[in-house]
């Protein structure tokens, strides 16, 4: 099965935007807004994994204050995360889920070259089989570690929120309900994303993601 697109630099993305443009006009509303997208591709591996998992539910910046804590303390890769005591862990600002979840990342022995050649649907589902990595995180990881052209997280609060916003929706829609809107915009759902988050940091300002 074929990968689709990859994103790998700003000349993509910006394609992929231009083609949403067209697609639709709103879109092109919000490219006016926000000006050009942000690429935000991240190495893959072990580490960004767990820094998903660092991510979930929690604010960026307290994620970031929890992330950076670990990388003082040298519990960033698989082994140490394996070794670590709970005080250890608890003292990074890891909860008790968290804390669970980090070890079965390192216990998974996942081979991440193999995942950079797996198609979308196989990357999220060999990740979501993992303990404490649901879709959102597989979906961020495939989009931002992987540059997947066509990947989308419908089940983000801050995408349905933008969504609502842009589209004038009476209500914020549902994760169904929103990934059936994105596939409107394959095969850059990524890109859409990216324009959704841009427009939510606008009009709520905040960080959606």
């Amino acid at each position: 099965m074929s990968l689709g697109r990859i994103i790998r630099d700003e000349t993509c993305l910006a394609e992929g935007a231009t083609w949403l443009a067209a697609r639709d006009s709103r879109f092109g509303r919000v490219l006016e807004v926000t000006g050009p997208l942000p690429l935000r591709l991240r190495a893959d591996g072990f580490a960004a994994l767990l820094n998903a998992i660092v991510g979930q539910q929690v604010s960026t910046a307290s994620a970031a204050a929890i992330w950076q804590r670990l990388q003082l303390a040298g519990l960033t890769g698989p082994g140490a995360i394996g070794e670590a005591s709970d005080e250890a862990l608890r003292a990074c600002g890891l909860s008790r889920p968290k804390m669970r979840y980090a070890r079965a990342l390192a216990a998974a022995g996942l081979d991440y070259a193999a995942l950079r050649r797996a198609p979308d649907a196989e990357v999220i589902a060999t990740l979501t089989a993992i303990s404490g990595i649901g879709p959102w995180t597989a979906q961020i990881y495939a989009m931002f570690s992987l540059g997947r052209a066509d990947v989308f997280a419908p089940g983000d609060l801050a995408l349905q929120e933008a969504a609502r916003l842009l589209f004038e929706l009476p209500d914020r829609p549902r994760e169904t309900a929103l990934r059936q809107m994105a596939e409107d915009w394959s095969p850059w759902r990524s890109v859409a994303a990216r324009a959704l988050w841009a427009y939510y940091r606008l009009a709520k300002h905040r960080e959606g993601i």
